[in-house]
């Protein structure tokens, strides 16, 4: 047998391999979520704090992301109806120029949320980081993840490897070619979640000092 033939069935084994592999990543991840999902305020459970999952206010064009403003009204309005006391807004800090955690807190304040009813997590630098961060910095044990719904399944995931009791509340999701994009790039972010939980045993980049939310306030007196 040629090499040419050798390498020919290898990749003839190979595609159909990795085709399930993705198939089974997403199924999975999606049945794991479960009841734990809420598309609507009505038996959302009400939690301490809300943990906003970042991502760019822009798209590559420039133009707003609606993922972004649909993520904020989302967290808006779960902080009105008092389902939530605390926005813990995780991202991306990684350049002078990139700053998702205070992209979220411009946009919430905007809105008429509190700056001390939002606590900023700067090294959110992935979904395993900044739900990993949730509990471990900011000791929180059952927050409500609010994302889309497509992420918001694979941050409930990370959560249950943690022993995390989390629930998620699905932001509006976005259609069109934004939309499918993303969802094709979510089915390979499914594949290294498994991997990271249960192969590479991946920690987030940054842990630090714990956190306290509400964040503790120091009497002046007692400050040097």
């Amino acid at each position: 047998m040629n090499k040419v033939r050798i390498i020919t069935r290898i990749i003839a084994f190979s595609i159909p391999l990795f085709l399930l592999s993705l198939i089974l990543s997403y199924s999975v991840i999606t049945q794991q979520a479960g009841d734990n999902l809420y598309d609507t305020l009505k038996d959302l459970p009400s939690r301490e704090v809300g943990l906003l999952l970042g991502t760019s206010p822009r798209t590559r064009k420039g133009t707003a992301s609606e993922f972004f403003q649909n993520r904020i009204e989302a967290a808006v309005l779960l902080y009105r109806s008092g389902r939530i006391r605390y926005i813990l807004a995780s991202g991306d800090n990684s350049s002078m120029q990139y700053n998702e955690p205070i992209y979220m807190q411009k946009e919430l304040m905007a809105r008429g949320i509190p700056a001390d009813r939002i606590v900023l997590d700067y090294a959110g630098f992935s979904t395993l980081d900044s739900v990993i961060r949730a509990r471990k910095v900011f000791g929180q044990e059952d927050p409500i993840i609010i994302s889309q719904r497509f992420h918001n399944e694979r941050a409930l995931y990370i959560a249950a490897s943690q022993n995390m009791n989390a629930v998620a509340y699905n932001a509006k999701d976005v259609g069109g070619v934004a939309g499918l994009s993303v969802l094709v790039r979510e089915v390979l972010a499914r594949v290294k979640a498994l991997l990271d939980v249960h192969i590479l045993n991946r920690t987030p980049k940054f842990l630090g000092d714990p956190e306290a939310i509400p964040p503790l306030v120091i009497p002046e007196n007692d400050m040097s």
